[in-house]
């Protein structure tokens, strides 16, 4: 058992498909599924309406490895906790390996049963921490290679050292510089980057939180509907 935390944008996704991509290329014949707990949601409510349980057990059962993202979104979900309870245990009495991520460590995971929780802290916990300044550059110097383009190592370290928040932000601001400078149709130099570094800054400065943002994030951090909050019950898990 594998449980990878970390915040948006850190490359949790990319880390347990590449777990599964290397699995594949050594062993082929290995039986893997790779869901979002969403997906597992909507599957496990699919089933029950349509009387599909066993078919249901047996997608998620008979593998050797499942990979399940964004774990955190089951808490406050007690059929799926369930059902995800008994899939667990499937696995782990079958010797199989269950890797998941999580933005939080599973401790920190809202409306979570202690039961799964426990479970969830059997195996490895790892926590990918933001990138360095080192980790940046590097990321950026492999990206423009990719890419074919070139630009100056002095220019690659100004960008890892302005955008400090996530990869997926890092690689997004690198697409826009090397998107200016081949409309532009020149060789990227200091001013120039600046320029287009001061561009996301303005965007990032103009975006105001509305209600419904801040709604969102609360939604997400205690693992409920929006329309849970929004509604007239008083359970205690939304009070």
């Amino acid at each position: 058992v594998v449980a990878v935390y970390g915040e948006l944008g850190s490359g949790k996704t990319h880390l347990i498909q590449a777990i599964g991509h290397g699995l594949l290329e050594k062993a082929p014949q290995t039986k893997i599924l790779y869901v979002s707990s969403e997906r597992f949601t909507n599957d496990f409510v699919s089933s029950i309406k349509e009387g599909r349980g066993k078919e249901f057990k047996d997608r998620y059962r008979n593998v050797d490895l499942l990979l399940i993202d964004d774990i955190q979104f089951i808490g406050g979900k007690e059929q799926t906790q369930e059902e995800f309870f008994h899939t667990f245990n499937e696995l782990h009495q079958q010797r199989k390996q269950v890797v998941m991520t999580s933005d939080r460590p599973p401790k920190a995971i809202p409306s979570l049963e202690d039961r799964l929780r426990s479970r969830f802290e059997w195996g490895m916990i790892v926590d990918i921490a933001a990138p360095d300044m080192e980790t940046r550059a590097a990321i950026l110097q492999t990206k423009c290679q990719e890419k074919s383009f070139v630009i100056d190592q002095e220019l690659i370290q100004m960008v890892a050292a302005s955008i400090q928040s996530n990869i997926r932000e890092l690689e997004g601001a690198l697409n826009k510089i090397i998107a200016y400078h081949q409309l532009k149709n020149f060789t990227p130099n200091k001013e120039s980057v600046r320029l287009v570094l001061s561009t996301l800054e303005a965007q990032n400065l103009k975006r105001s939180a509305t209600p419904k943002d801040i709604i969102g994030v609360v939604a997400d951090f205690y693992g409920v509907g929006l329309d849970d909050i929004a509604g007239k019950s008083r359970e205690k898990r939304l009070a």
